[in-house]
């Protein structure tokens, strides 16, 4: 097998396997009642300071409208509170309750794990390359899927810098 179909094999199979075991470790007896997608929205609300819907819906690549299905549904279940913002009463700030702040904390150590177990052999060189190779694949997908006005559909990567490797 050639060095380029180790690499697309390598690559079809993350893809295909990635979010379905994601899926199985998140999503336990606990946190039965919501989805991986779910989870990837607890993780964009985050447990600082309450966001937007237009900044998380920008995080998730989806539309406000979207968005406020999927937050509508984590409100009912308990995992977020919507409340208006005192200085702009059009503006909605989302935040996580103490069940959803134990769902991030939940799936972050899944992906802390999951970066322990890749470093994990690998030296600082190593690692390095690894975070180049990651990007530059994150760069392609950025560029290759543009919205309507050729915009990245994405939200902003941020700049790789000597403290990330």
């Amino acid at each position: 097998m050639t060095l380029e179909e180790t690499l697309n094999e390598l690559l079809v199979r993350l893809f295909k396997d990635l979010l379905e075991i994601e899926s199985k470790c998140l999503i336990t007896e606990e946190f039965k009642d919501i989805s991986n997608n779910d989870m990837h929205i607890i993780e964009a609300i985050g447990i600082n300071e309450p966001k937007t819907m237009s900044t998380i819906a920008k995080l998730m690549s989806v539309t406000t409208g979207t968005l406020t299905k999927a937050i509508d549904a984590l409100n009912d279940k308990g995992y977020v509170i919507r409340k208006r913002w005192t200085k702009d009463k059009r503006v909605v700030r989302v935040s996580l309750t103490e069940k959803g702040r134990r769902a991030y904390a939940h799936h972050e150590r899944f992906h802390r794990q999951m970066i322990e177990h890749i470093k994990d052999g690998l030296n600082e060189q190593e690692t390095t390359v690894l975070i180049y190779a990651l990007a530059k694949l994150a760069d392609y997908f950025k560029s290759a899927y543009k919205d309507k006005d050729g915009e990245s559909a994405f939200a902003s990567w941020p700049e790789l810098d000597e403290s990330t490797g």
